[in-house]
């Protein structure tokens, strides 16, 4: 039997507004591998090809026949008791009357118009269609018996599974396989983790509706991040707006913790209407968010929030209980080489040290970082410290100097309080009373390739400093004490009961947790494109005319206090 020439891409992006994507191309050569077992398994596992992204059948129970007819006309052929009827063609069918058509063709069966596939398959005991639909290579992925009706691509009347699975496998592997952040050549496994990764992001997405407290210069950024192609996402300014959009929708508010009141989280909780929280991401920007440079990172958390250990987050909950394979261990290592040869850490990429000062080589250096006075995490996680006379800042120090009596001890300022626009300081003599120097300037990353340990409240410096292999000491909770990594002297959770390596530590943290933008394209991306862009300069900021209005605005207000 002569196999099919692979026409219109099973393996395809989701349309993702204003730009052009193409992970696939046609090729009238075979792939380098016919395995069909290993090419269905990564498939089925990634539950991706055809529309993917389309909305679910929301089926009350899986079906034992699928039914695709190609028109109306072919109804009558298809009859099958019990059956679950999909239409194809969504955009034809989207007219009233077209679906009174349809209604009156179908009448007392159970139907739907496209759907995703990985809806209805998993669980179905056969597809019938025509030989050109391409679902029946799905089905076959999924593990379906599959009834063709007419010769085509995938298949012919009476072809058995044999037939039809070398026909879905030269489907799949019969094609150019490109990079969509760099258009280079690919391989199948490759695009089918992006589209795995841009498959998890939308079905997260799916039940966001409404957005709430997003910062206007963030606004374009939070529409890709939290995009759907099968719903509209209102980004509104009022509470209350956000929540009757919600009501009306059966759907969640996406909101910037920082951004919103204790009176809307109760209005939701009230109302029944989720919250999904925002924020920024751990490898977030070259540049700082006090500039109003853009994210290139968030985290969209449904159960809570990483920095609050009051309650457990969706990082929390991958951290404790996540599977972890060698393949994403070995991935997440070489993510941390990347990330320290380039020296990146959350607003830069900076292996240089500048006129920083030089250590004592014959004492042990200790960074101590300071950290915004009023900043949730602080607030959150930085238990009593955050009540001490003089501010957590200050009061940080005091502990490190008491536990680190003969170290060399580093201050460093956090930058938005150095440049004035938040709250926090500590006067440069009251620091020098426990630290030997104040530090300014300067990448983060140099700094910690040059200290031997750091003493955080709940700074993100403390995750930075593990990925070069520092000593931490955890004055307050972050989101990395507790798993064996640190010296915890905050209340840790008793939730967090796994031992974690570092690479496990950072698959769940850099990898599994956050969402990233490729600053190039725009497209959602894996986090090592997003490193790449940083560590080669070709990160972006579309808003940089406002950096230096807004150094100059901290200027100000220093000058004013």
């Amino acid at each position: 039997m002569s196999l099919p020439v692979a026409g219109a891409a099973i393996l395809r992006a989701p349309p993702f507004p204003g730009i052009a994507v193409e992970v696939s191309s046609p090729s009238a050569k075979p792939g380098a591998c016919l395995d069909a077992a290993a090419l269905f398994q990564a498939v089925r596992e990634a539950r991706v090809g055809g529309r993917f992204w389309a909305d679910p059948a929301d089926l009350a129970r899986p079906v034992k026949v699928v039914l695709r007819p190609r028109d109306r006309q072919e109804v009558a052929s298809l009859s099958r008791k019990g059956a679950l009827w999909i239409l194809p063609c969504p955009k034809a069918h989207s007219g009233r009357a077209e679906r009174a058509r349809w209604a009156r063709a179908l009448a007392g069966e159970q139907w739907r118009f496209d759907v995703d596939p990985w809806s209805v398959l998993p669980g179905a005991g056969l597809l019938v269609a025509h030989g050109d639909d391409e679902w029946i290579v799905l089905a076959r992925a999924a593990r379906v018996a599959v009834e063709v009706l007419s010769e085509g691509r995938f298949g012919a009347p009476g072809d058995d599974g044999e037939a039809l699975d070398r026909r879905a496998a030269t489907a799949l592997a019969q094609a150019h396989w490109r990079d969509p952040f760099t258009g280079a050549a690919s391989s199948l496994d490759a695009v089918v983790d992006i589209l795995a990764m841009w498959r998890a992001s939308l079905d997260a997405n799916r039940a966001i509706v409404a957005a709430c407290g997003m910062a206007w210069w963030k606004r374009a950024e939070i529409r890709r991040f939290l995009w759907h192609p099968e719903r509209p996402l209102a980004l509104v300014s009022s509470p209350a707006r956000a929540l009757r959009i919600a009501r009306r929708t059966g759907g969640a508010v996406a909101i910037w913790p920082s951004r919103v009141s204790t009176a809307l989280v109760e209005a939701a909780r009230a109302q029944g209407v989720p919250l999904v929280r925002v924020e920024d991401g751990f490898v977030r920007s070259v540049g700082l968010g006090v500039d109003l440079v853009p994210p290139s990172s968030v985290v969209v958390d449904r159960a809570g929030i990483h920095f609050d250990p009051s309650r457990e987050s969706d990082l929390e909950a991958l951290l404790e209980s996540a599977p972890m394979s060698q393949r994403l261990l070995a991935r997440a290592g070489a993510l941390r080489d990347a990330i320290v040869a380039a020296g990146i850490s959350k607003y830069a990429a900076d292996t240089g040290e500048g006129g920083m000062a030089v250590r004592d080589p014959a004492r042990r250096l200790v960074l101590v970082t300071g950290q915004v006075g009023d900043d949730m995490s602080v607030l959150a996680a930085g238990g009593d410290l955050v009540h001490e006379p003089g501010g957590p800042n200050l009061a940080l120090l005091r502990r490190a100097r008491a536990l680190e009596p003969a170290a060399e001890i580093w201050f460093r300022p956090h930058p938005d309080v150095d440049a004035g626009h938040r709250k926090g300081a500590v006067p440069d003599s009251e620091a020098l009373a426990f630290a030997d120097r104040v530090v300014r300037g300067g990448g983060m990353a140099p700094l910690l390739a040059k200290v031997d340990a750091v003493h955080v409240l709940s700074s993100l410096a403390g995750f930075e400093a593990l990925l070069r292999g520092r000593e931490v000491t955890c004055h307050g909770t972050p989101f990395y004490a507790g798993w064996g990594l640190t010296r915890d002297l905050g209340d840790v959770p008793a939730r967090r009961t796994r031992r974690l390596t570092l690479d496990q530590l950072v698959a769940g943290v850099l990898i599994l947790y956050p969402r990233y933008l490729d600053p190039v394209t725009g497209l959602p991306c894996p986090p090592e494109v997003l490193v790449g862009r940083m560590a080669g300069a070709a990160a972006t900021n579309r808003l940089s005319w406002i950096a230096p209005l807004r150094r100059w605005q901290g200027k100000l207000m220093n000058a004013l206090r």
